[in-house]
């Protein structure tokens, strides 16, 4: 997983409260075992008519907003079902980092496995951001885990909630898989020093049948 220490990119404005993981990404787009190609269903519902033509009102596709890699959301984003299918689609789209005022814990555990910080803002400066975003042409925010802070070149300047594990997964690019793996050594000293289990036969405790 790509680590996440500092980054600056356009910021996308989604205006919403409890948007919720059907709707970042519904679930008739859910039969994939790979991770990947989720990108070009998100926010399905809200950026395609049922023609399948786009809907130029949605703000993804607005072109002040393409190529955008940091999210301002609403409370309760990601509530719903806890599907990790969510967090895929956000990354594979090509979002790095999720400003909001809450989470839904389940989703913001998933976008920490995959690599997409969920910072937690004041509602006052995420109305604040989304107003910047909405009138100025390609406006772009620095988020800086490792300060726990984000600015802008206009004299925005923040700090951020995130929880204390979350942070040292993202800074270090690790999942409970990497995790393991790190603690590699550690676990095969465990396995190589322990006692081996007494079988049935062995143990006078237990009858031999």
């Amino acid at each position: 997983m790509q680590p996440f220490r500092i980054h600056s990119g356009k910021v996308v404005p989604l205006d919403h409260a409890n948007v919720d993981t059907d709707q970042i990404i519904p679930k008739q787009f859910l039969k994939r075992i790979e991770r990947t190609g989720y990108g070009e269903f998100l926010f399905h519902g809200w950026r395609y008519r049922p023609d399948g033509t786009s809907e130029p009102s949605f703000v993804l596709n607005d072109p002040r907003f393409r190529g955008a890699s940091i999210l301002l959301a609403g409370k309760n984003f990601g509530c719903g079902s806890s599907r990790e299918h969510a967090a895929w689609a956000l990354l594979d789209y090509g979002f790095r980092a999720i400003l909001a005022p809450s989470y839904a814990d389940i989703f913001s555990i998933n976008c920490t496995k995959n690599g997409i910080l969920t910072a937690v803002l004041e509602e006052d400066d995420v109305a604040q951001l989304v107003g910047r975003a909405l009138t100025s042409v390609g406006y772009t925010l620095t988020v800086d885990l490792e300060s726990a802070t984000i600015q802008d070149a206009l004299g925005f300047s923040a700090s951020f909630q995130i929880d204390k594990v979350c942070r040292k997964f993202l800074l270090e690019g690790l999942d409970e898989i990497g995790l393991t793996l790190k603690l590699g050594t550690i676990i095969s000293n465990h396995e190589n020093n322990r006692k081996p289990c007494l079988s049935p036969s062995s143990d006078p405790l237990v009858p031999v049948l």
